[in-house]
């Protein structure tokens, strides 16, 4: 039973078009995925309810369009974030190399906000190409088959929670 308070925090998922971010949200919420891509057009907002030790949290879960880029982008979707999941695609590396740029401008916009980096679509790839990977990430993740999607909310959320 939960005895604890009820907060909400906002949560925005970032990353270039066709990373896995809407499949992740849908992984994350609904335990579904589909192999159809369907492009996101400005703005999905999801919700689920978890529970962190004594607290409920109610997760407003944003799916933003697209790139990061300061001039694709309106940061009046991340305006209010408490935390911010940054995706790209792990089969190929045109999603990943603006990163570091990407997350500098955000934690211009949310200086307090935690940030994950997550490895979407471990499935397209073997260990070994895994091994042999330079970028840096939190979780490697499988909106696919459901690997770290999870987990990789319930870190968040705990770390918006300190």
């Amino acid at each position: 039973m939960i005895t604890g308070k009820t907060l909400s925090k906002k949560v925005i998922l970032i990353g270039n078009f066709g990373v896995g971010k809407t499949s992740l949200t849908r992984q994350f919420v609904y335990q579904k995925f589909s192999d159809e891509y369907l492009t996101t057009l400005g703005v999905k907002i999801d919700k689920k309810i978890i529970g962190i030790g004594n607290d409920l949290v109610n997760l407003m879960i944003w799916d933003i369009a697209g790139e990061v880029s300061q001039t694709r982008v309106s940061t009046s979707y991340y305006l209010g974030s408490n935390g911010v999941i940054y995706v790209f695609d792990l089969s190929r590396p045109s999603t990943y190399e603006q990163m570091e740029a990407d997350i500098e401008y955000v934690q211009k916009l949310l200086p307090n906000a935690p940030i994950l980096r997550v490895a979407n679509k471990a499935d397209l790839l073997t260990e070994e190409q895994i091994a042999n990977l330079s970028v840096p990430y939190d979780f490697l993740c499988s909106a696919k088959t459901s690997q770290n999607v999870e987990e990789t909310f319930l870190k968040l959320t705990q770390a918006m929670l300190q």
